[in-house]
């Protein structure tokens, strides 16, 4: 999942250089929900894991 976050980021930014402003706010908003996605995925691990110990 980390790799698809890194290549919408990316994607976004080579659009928004080149002022394909649609696109890469697209990728963002997408980057964007991974990102959260995995944090969230993170701190139920994490504190699964203490809860645990």
């Amino acid at each position: 999942m980390l790799k698809w976050i890194l290549i919408l980021l990316v994607v976004a930014a080579i659009a928004g250089l080149l002022g394909f402003n649609a696109v890469s706010g697209a990728a963002l908003t997408g980057a964007k929900i991974l990102i959260a996605i995995v944090l969230i995925l993170f701190l139920l691990l994490l504190f699964g894991v203490i809860a645990i110990a």
